[in-house]
């Protein structure tokens, strides 16, 4: 049976303390936690009948499945960091709503840096297609051989003395548990000769690569996102005290960081964007009127504030505001629309894959990003969809949560408190009635403003020098 300690904390630990049940909190298209645990204790994937499957292994090579730290100055011009071999490890990969993942890797890769990616559950989900190839690349840690992951371990006395206390000083996974899922991890950082462990999200990820990065003496480091510090936290000062490094995505995270630990070596990266991509063409389509939102339909998006605030819109006023994603709320938002009458301004596209952002996106008049900081503290911190419509060229209209007010200026569009529906119904009489030369001038600032600080080939740079920064130290 699977007790959940942590029910949104993305683990879930066996009652016999024998075996390590990895399940995601249920954000995304996410697995979903205890419902139908994956144990790592298990060499393969589960069968129908929930029986692991009989597999060989592959001799001397692991199998695919589908002190004093220098700072880095954030924001500053540095020299290019040499490629290094990194080993990634993801709660499950490559997942829908989680490009910014093989975003990332992808830009590491075209600096020349070597990525393996590791997924702590199977997942079998969908995902963006350009993101397909990389289902038969990513290393299962549930397939790696238990006795060989432990002997060497056992062989590393140092390096088990140190993951050892790692083990103590968390709370979240039992010793036996979080000890050989980072053994299993660590077999596969020596057979792919990697030289980092780099871990995304603060959960069981981050945990699993600290110990394995002890066990094969590497350095390590992870980044949050922001549900795993402000949603459900698990052991994050004994995670500050035990990483190489740690990258916030924006200002306010590492000031949170750093009153959890001070001293912890924080470094602020957001996550990037392909201007390439994301642009105004050369012959820009004629405006659509209508403004863009997108993101999952969950709490942290704000669009119940955002449906109040067209419905205190004069109906003549009200922009069609068109939201691009899927989620938990849809009936409830749908429903909500319908009753302050905006039904017909506040529309629901469902999902669509990034090339349609991109195709479509630039036809808008500009972009809206109402998010709010949940009952339970979770929030938005490095918006990647706020980037992507700046590289588009659209002015945007934005809550001040987090990183948001780090992206958005008055050069480029206009800042409202959260949650505050009056501020964000003005802010929409104000971006639909932009005059077109205005628009222009905020689009072109906004994107100005993405190729200074926010591509993904500046995020790669900047995590380059963070991984070379630990192997110098």
């Amino acid at each position: 049976m699977c007790v959940p300690r942590h029910p949104v904390a993305g683990v879930a630990e066996c009652e016999t303390g024998n075996t390590l049940d990895i399940g995601m909190r249920n954000r995304g298209n996410r697995p979903q936690v205890a419902s139908a645990p994956v144990r790592i204790a298990w060499h393969g994937r589960c069968t129908s009948s929930g029986r692991p499957p009989a597999t060989s292994l592959k001799p001397a090579s692991f199998r695919t499945a589908r002190g004093n730290r220098p700072p880095m100055p954030d924001g500053a011009a540095f020299n290019t960091a040499p490629p290094i071999a990194t080993l990634h490890v993801l709660a499950a990969f490559p997942v829908l709503s989680e490009t910014f993942i093989s975003n990332e890797i992808r830009a590491l890769r075209a600096r020349g840096h070597r990525v393996v990616p590791l997924a702590i559950a199977p997942y079998d989900g969908p995902c963006q297609p350009e993101d397909e190839a990389f289902r038969a690349e990513t290393v299962a840690l549930g397939d790696q051989p238990r006795l060989p992951a432990m002997l060497g371990a056992l062989a590393h006395p140092a390096g088990l003395a140190r993951a050892l206390a790692f083990c103590r000083a968390q709370r979240a996974l039992s010793l036996p548990s979080l000890l050989l899922a980072g053994a299993r991890a660590a077999l596969v950082a020596r057979r792919a000769g990697v030289r980092h462990v780099h871990a995304h999200y603060a959960h069981g990820a981050a945990a699993i690569g600290i110990v394995a990065a002890r066990l094969s003496g590497l350095t390590c480091s992870f980044i949050s996102h922001g549900y795993d510090l402000y949603g459900s936290p698990t052991d994050i000062p004994a995670k500050l005290a035990a990483a190489d490094a740690v990258v916030a995505t924006c200002e306010d995270m590492k000031a949170d960081f750093l009153a959890m630990r001070p001293g912890t070596p924080v470094h602020v990266i957001p996550c990037g964007v392909d201007p390439a991509r994301f642009r105004r063409p050369a012959t820009p389509p004629p405006s659509n009127g209508r403004i863009l939102a997108i993101g999952r339909l969950a709490e942290q998006k704000g669009y119940p504030v955002l449906i109040e605030a067209l419905a205190l819109l004069p109906e003549a006023e009200r922009p069609v505001v068109e939201a691009v994603g899927a989620g938990p709320l849809l009936a409830e938002l749908q429903a909500l629309a319908a009753a302050r009458g905006v039904a017909g301004q506040m529309r629901f596209l469902g999902p669509r894959p990034s090339t349609w952002i991109a195709e479509h996106g630039p036809a808008y008049a500009g972009f809206v990003a109402p998010y709010v900081i949940c009952a339970n503290g979770d929030r938005d911190t490095s918006p990647v969809s706020v980037k992507e419509a700046m590289g588009m060229e659209l002015p945007v209209l934005a809550s001040t949560v987090t990183g948001n007010k780090e992206m958005v200026t008055p050069e480029t569009g206009r800042l409202v408190e959260p949650a505050d529906a009056a501020a964000l119904a003005e802010g929409l009489r104000w971006l639909a009635g932009l005059a077109p030369e205005e628009r222009r001038r905020l689009g072109a600032a906004g994107r100005q403003r993405l190729l200074d600080r926010f591509t993904l080939d500046r995020q790669a740079e900047c995590l380059g020098a963070v991984f070379a920064g630990c192997r110098d130290a």
